[in-house]
């Protein structure tokens, strides 16, 4: 089948890589024209496990391919995939711009039996909207189907061709089938392939990501309250836990949510809601606790400081908002970096492969270490932002002679607090006593 993605960001990468793997022969069409040559090079833009690997490997088979013009991306795809960025105005609401005008450029060349599908996460109704407008621009009604994404960084590949779902929202049986079959391959483990209205599966990402970005800020919040009430928070996710109704996923107390989804799904939601007259009471508060919970590690370490940050060296170990990538969108990390820095403190970082992004932002405001331990060197404290598994068993005996004073903050509860202080250390977790 050929297929044309438009947008070589994260999804769109992702889908056409996946798809061309499969036996696909795809091009993906952007507008950068550095990112298209370097993709043609075999550079990837983003750091993903696995993924360099794909893109090189179909490319050289000549299934993938890369390209600024339209025309050869979209002239003779059967299927058209829509990847385009879909960020957060002022009011929370998804800016579909950058949409608009895709369709816009993607009209005249689309064939008569051509399927445009949306993977990009976008309002209810898009769909809809979509159609109207292919109509008006082509003089003829379009197939336009949805088909969220529920990848995860840092496991991307996995989840694409090993879905625990595929959901696609159709106004055809036929285009259903057509999508059936394309994603055949990847349900070879029977798991379900479900078909449903635009509507419905426009709103079905939007509920999934609000969903589990609940259950972080819920757990977070206990965490706080625990800390007050000399209760544990890991005995106590572990008391719930193991109840069928509730379960372990995104029930780990931390620093808060970030990344490119959680944040603005949450806040698009709650616009969609509030435009349907409904006040999205849930909503809010998860978005207003998670921002809270983004300032709790920098307040813990003001307090251990008498509130005076000034000349203090910090190391701060985890800059990606989740292990295994490269992504530093809405990072926690960044909310606390910004916190340090106005206090006046000295801020050492390191980070397996985010630096370059927060480098980009911060420039030489912090230093940046070539290592974990090397970040160490004269600090007074360690906060701990991304769980990284470089840092799940470091050295602690050379923790303790390179740091001045013997002090973490650990944001993700790495560590057994008995054991830090049976190290010498003072240790300040999520949830937990300090130590």
């Amino acid at each position: 089948m050929k297929i044309g993605v438009v947008g070589t960001g994260y999804v769109g990468l992702v889908t056409g890589t996946c798809f061309a793997d499969s036996g696909n022969s795809v091009t993906c069409l952007d507008i950068n024209a550095d990112k298209i040559a370097r993709l043609n090079r075999g550079e990837i833009p983003i750091y993903e496990p696995g993924l360099e690997e794909l893109v090189v490997r179909n490319a050289a088979a000549g299934r993938l391919k890369f390209t600024t013009d339209t025309a050869t991306a979209i002239g003779s795809a059967d299927i058209v995939f829509l990847a385009v960025g879909t960020p957060p105005a002022a009011d929370g609401s998804a800016d579909l711009s950058a949409l608009w005008k895709v369709i816009d450029s993607i009209a005249p060349h689309l064939r008569p039996e051509a399927v445009v599908v949306t993977k990009s996460t976008v309002p209810v109704g898009t769909c809809a909207g979509i159609e109207r407008r292919l109509r008006e621009r082509t003089g003829r009604d379009c197939h336009v189907a949805s088909n969220p994404e529920f990848l995860k960084e840092g496991a991307a590949i996995d989840d694409f061709q090993k879905p625990d779902r595929v959901v696609v929202g159709v106004r055809s049986p036929a285009v259903g089938e057509k999508l059936r079959g394309l994603y055949l391959p990847f349900l070879r483990t029977e798991n379900p392939f479900l078909v449903m209205s635009p509507e419905s599966s426009e709103m079905t990402k939007y509920v999934a990501n609000a969903l589990l970005a609940t259950k972080i800020s819920f757990i977070n919040e206990v965490a706080n309250l625990c800390e007050r009430m000399e209760a544990d928070i890991d005995d106590v996710r572990r008391g719930i836990g193991h109840d069928s109704r509730i379960g372990f996923a995104f029930l780990f107390p931390g620093v808060g949510y970030g990344g490119s989804c959680f944040p603005k799904d949450v806040q698009a939601l709650a616009a969609m809601a509030r435009d349907k007259g409904i006040q999205p009471r849930v909503l809010s508060a998860v978005h207003d606790t998670n921002l809270a919970q983004k300032q709790v590690l920098g307040e813990k370490i003001a307090a251990h400081f008498g509130g005076s940050l000034t000349g203090r060296k910090i190391a701060v170990w985890g800059l990606a908002f989740k292990p295994r990538t490269d992504d530093v969108r809405d990072a926690p990390a960044l909310d606390l970096i910004d916190r340090l820095l106005a206090g006046g403190a000295v801020v050492t970082v390191f980070d397996p492969e985010a630096s370059d992004n927060v480098r980009a932002v911060y420039g030489d405001r912090l230093a940046y270490a070539g290592g974990p331990m090397e970040a160490l060197d004269g600090a007074e404290c360690l906060a701990i932002v991304t769980e990284w598994g470089d840092f799940r068993r470091p050295d602690f005996e050379e923790m303790s002679r390179r740091m001045a004073v013997r002090t973490i903050f650990d944001g993700r509860n790495l560590y057994v607090p008995a054991e830090m202080k049976a190290r010498g250390f003072a240790y300040h977790s999520i949830g937990k006593a300090a130590v």
